[in-house]
C-alpha cells in the first residue's frame, strides 16, 4: 500500500479548499443554516459545476467523474475544516450509493446523472431515528428497525399501479429539501415481512400525502426533517424477485433490467448487505469529515493561545497549555490516519458487487474521528475563556458537529462496541456471559 496522495487527489484537496476560503467562512455559514434549504445554493452549484464534487465516486457513464471513496474523503475533509452545510452527504454518500448497487438501469440512467450534476438532490428516510441501525454502524441491521410488520415504522403496501407508503421518519438529513427520497420501508405484512427500498419522486409526493418539516437540530450544519407518509406513491428501488413477474411489471422495469436484477440477486446484493456497504463507506467519509473540523478547530486555539496574553505572557507559553494541545494534536492525527485508512479500505472493494466482504473498519475510524473532534473542540472552548461559551463565536460549532454527529450516526463507545462485535473480540460462553478473547 502507498499511502501517498496522489497528484490528482492533492489537487481534489487544493480546489476545494480554495473554493471555501473564498465562500464558505463564518459569516456565510451562519447565513447559509438560516435559508430554506439549510445551505448556500450558490456555494452547491459551484461545488457541482465547477469542481463535479456530487458525482466524484460514480462512474462516467452516469455522469460521474469516475474516482473512488478515497477522494471523496478528501473533499469531505476539507467541508469539515468550514463546517460547509451542504447536500452532499445526503445525497453523493447516502443515496447515490444505494442506486448505483441496487437501481434497475432504467433508474440508474434517469437518475444517476441529475444526482452527479447536482441538479437533484436526495435524503435516505428511515423509521425514526434509527439511521446508525439501518447502516449497520451500531448492530447489525438484520433487525426490525424498519417496523418488522408491526404498527409503527414505514409499512409499503403493493396496489395496482405501484406502492403506497404509511408511516413516519426522523432524523433524516436534508428531508426536508430533498428532490428525491429513499425510504427505507418493510413490505410483505408480518408473515413475510422483510425490509425494501423504495424511490418518492417530488412529483410524487405532491399529492399531499407527503409531509415535510424541518426540525429543530444539535447542529445546525446539518439540517434535519420529519417526514410523515399518508398514502404516498413510491416507486421500488430496483425489482424484488420475491414478488414475482407481477411487480416487476409494476415497478416499471424492462427484461434487461429484472435479468440484471435477478443476477444481482443471485450474486448477494441484497438491500441490507448494501445499506452495511454504505454505510461503511459513509463512515470513512465522515470521519475524514470529522478530522477537517478537528484540524480546524485545533488551528483557531493554536492561533488564539499565541495572542491571548496573561501574566504578560502568551497563555500558550504555560507547559500546562502547551500539554493539553500536544495531547490533541496526538489525538487529531491518529484520528486522520484512521479516516485516511477506512477511505482505502472502502474503495478497495468495488460498489454494488457480490462476493466475499471486505475489510469494514469506517465505524472504528468514525469513533476514534468523532472523539478527537469532541476534545478538539472541548479544549478550544476552554482555552479560548469566556468567549469560548459564547454563541457569537465559532468554537461551540465545532462542538455541537460532534455531538450532532454522534446523535445521529451513533455514540462513539456503541460505534466501538459494533466494531469488537465485528471482530470477535469477545466470546459469549455457555450462560450466555461475554468473556474476552485472548491471541
Amino acid at each position: 500500500m502507498d499511502a501517498r496522495f496522489t497528484a490528482e487527489q492533492e489537487e481534489i484537496r487544493r480546489t476545494v479548499r480554495e473554493l471555501l476560503l473564498k465562500r464558505c467562512g463564518p459569516g456565510e455559514v451562519r447565513a447559509a443554516v438560516r435559508t430554506g434549504e439549510g445551505y448556500d445554493c450558490g456555494l452547491w452549484a459551484a461545488l457541482s459545476e465547477q469542481l463535479g464534487l456530487p458525482g466524484l465516486a460514480l462512474p462516467e457513464v452516469y455522469g460521474g467523474v469516475g474516482c473512488s471513496v478515497t477522494e471523496l474523503a478528501l473533499a469531505s475533509e476539507e467541508l469539515g475544516r468550514a463546517l460547509a452545510p451542504s447536500p452532499l452527504l445526503s445525497t453523493s454518500v447516502l443515496v447515490t450509493p444505494l442506486i448505483l448497487a441496487l437501481g434497475t438501469e432504467r433508474q440508474r440512467a434517469e437518475l444517476l446523472p441529475r444526482l452527479a450534476s447536482g441538479r437533484l438532490t436526495a435524503a435516505l428516510a428511515v423509521p425514526g431515528t434509527a439511521l446508525a441501525t439501518a447502516l449497520a454502524l451500531t448492530g447489525d441491521n438484520g433487525s426490525a428497525w424498519a417496523g418488522g410488520g408491526r404498527s409503527g415504522g414505514v409499512q409499503a403496501r403493493s396496489v395496482e399501479d405501484g406502492w403506497r407508503l404509511y408511516g413516519e421518519a426522523g432524523q433524516v438529513l436534508d428531508g426536508h429539501s430533498a428532490g428525491l427520497l429513499v425510504v427505507a420501508a418493510h413490505a410483505g405484512g408480518y408473515a413475510r415481512s422483510r425490509t425494501l427500498l423504495f424511490l418518492v419522486r417530488e412529483k410524487l409526493g405532491a399529492s399531499g400525502g407527503l409531509v415535510r418539516v424541518r426540525q429543530t437540530s444539535i447542529d445546525e450544519t446539518r439540517p434535519v426533517a420529519r417526514l410523515e407518509l399518508r398514502d404516498v406513491q413510491a416507486e421500488l428501488l430496483g425489482i424484488d424477485v420475491g414478488f414475482g413477474v407481477g411487480a416487476d411489471v409494476r415497478a416499471g422495469a424492462d427484461a434487461d433490467a429484472g435479468a440484471g436484477a435477478r443476477a444481482r440477486a443471485r450474486a448477494g446484493v441484497d438491500v441490507l448487505s448494501a445499506l452495511s456497504e454504505v454505510g461503511d463507506a459513509a463512515a470513512a467519509v465522515l470521519a475524514a469529515e470529522a478530522v477537517g473540523a478537528a484540524d480546524r478547530a485545533l488551528e483557531r486555539t493554536v492561533a488564539h493561545v499565541r495572542q491571548r496574553e496573561q501574566f504578560g505572557r502568551p497563555i500558550g507559553s504555560f507547559q500546562a497549555v502547551k500539554h493539553r494541545l500536544a495531547d490533541v494534536y496526538v489525538r487529531v492525527r491518529a484520528a486522520r490516519s484512521a479516516a485516511y485508512y477506512a477511505a482505502w479500505a472502502a474503495a478497495a472493494k468495488p460498489r454494488g458487487e457480490g462476493g466475499e466482504a471486505g475489510e469494514r473498519v469506517g465505524g472504528l475510524a468514525l469513533a476514534q474521528a468523532l472523539e478527537a473532534l469532541r476534545v478538539s473542540a472541548g479544549e478550544g472552548i476552554q482555552l479560548h475563556g469566556g468567549i469560548g461559551f459564547t454563541w457569537e463565536h465559532e468554537a461551540q460549532l465545532y462542538f455541537k458537529r460532534a455531538a450532532g454527529d454522534e446523535s445521529l450516526f451513533g455514540p462513539v463507545h456503541r460505534l466501538r462496541g459494533r466494531a469488537a462485535d465485528a471482530a470477535g473480540l469477545f466470546a459469549v460462553d455457555g450462560r450466555g456471559e461475554q468473556r474476552e478473547v485472548r491471541g
